[in-house]
């Protein structure tokens, strides 16, 4: 319950506040006129009903799923490498969604419909999984250079995709910005399904599958000595999360260290069960992306700020006492 209520909290301050502020009681009012089809007297004008529900609403809905969903990925990612600093950001999984989706948007175009991009962003983010994984066996299997490994995949899958740009059509590379710096001013309530079934469909499996994690986090001998098939389980735990990484770039850009604080603030709370960890990492990467949306919208309104530079900035600082405290 009092999850729920901090949950309806933030996303009313979300919905409320902004270049113009509106009133609780409007907002809501709003939103229980169109759920209940106009049985609520209008006494709002129509300027403040369209910010509300075909603005405002949809972005704070997507902001909640992208950051469910990577508060989720840096969790598992976390319990799978057994390496505290791996996030969806950091492993260079984000890169490779971000190169999808500018193949997608400067060269492809949408051949294959609205799930064009999403589907691309999703080959990206498994192409730099796979790179990840063939670099840090070359280099070694210690935590600490599957970071690194991690990191150079993802200057070069940057650099590949700057390269994209630069070859792209000049008039339409300013649609590309949106995916370099992260957003989620195009948000669309159309477009939601596609973040929200595959976060849902993702978080029901993992939870099921949590406690296969947990003997996987303690090591491959463990797990085996559980019936566990180790290497099939992680492929498919790495699919997992590339295709959540994948799907959530493809509607927000390249957003980072969401993965990486979410879940030890998680693991500080409630201990590192990920039977715990996991649905939490969701709730409150959820709320963390609502939040930094938020201050994105309020620091330079009425201009919005990339929500990416807030992230990095809350994030950096973060990553900095994550390393502090293992050193």
């Amino acid at each position: 319950m009092a999850a729920l209520l901090l949950l309806a909290l933030t996303v009313t301050a979300g919905v409320s506040l902004g270049s113009a502020p509106i009133p609780v009681a409007t907002v809501w009012s709003i939103i229980a006129s169109k759920i209940s089809l106009g049985s609520v007297e209008a006494f709002w004008s129509a300027g403040r009903e369209s910010i509300v529900w075909d603005v405002r609403l949809p972005r704070v809905m997507l902001a909640g799923l992208v950051g469910a969903g990577l508060g989720l990925t840096g969790a598992v990612l976390q319990a799978v490498t057994r390496n505290p600093l791996a996030d969806p950001h950091l492993l260079g999984v984000s890169s490779g969604g971000a190169l999808g989706a500018i193949v997608a948007l400067l060269h492809t175009g949408m051949i294959l419909g609205l799930a064009t991009v999403p589907l691309f962003a999703f080959a990206g983010a498994l192409l730099a999984t796979v790179l990840v994984a063939f670099v840090s066996r070359v280099l070694g299997s210690s935590a600490d250079r599957l970071v690194l490994a991690g990191v150079a995949v993802a200057f070069v899958l940057t650099s590949v995709g700057n390269l994209m740009i630069f070859l792209g059509d000049p008039r339409a590379t300013h649609t590309v910005i949106f995916w370099m710096l992260g957003g989620l001013g195009l948000a669309q309530w159309s477009q939601l399904v596609y973040p929200g079934v595959v976060l849902f469909a993702s978080l029901g499996w993992l939870m099921i599958r949590a406690r296969e994690i947990n003997a996987l986090a303690m090591g491959d001998e463990t797990a085996m000595t559980l019936g566990i098939p180790v290497r099939r389980f992680r492929l498919t735990l790495f699919v997992v999360t590339a295709l959540l990484t994948g799907v959530m770039v493809a509607f927000s850009g390249a957003i980072g260290f969401v993965g990486l604080m979410v879940p030890h603030f998680v693991r500080l709370l409630a201990g590192s069960d990920n039977v715990r960890v996991i649905p939490l990492s969701a709730f409150f990467g959820a709320l963390t992306l609502i939040l930094a949306d938020l201050a994105a919208r309020v620091i330079m309104a009425p201009e919005d700020m990339p929500i990416g530079v807030v992230t990095g900035l809350v994030g950096g600082i973060a990553f900095i006492a994550i390393l502090k405290r293992r050193a």
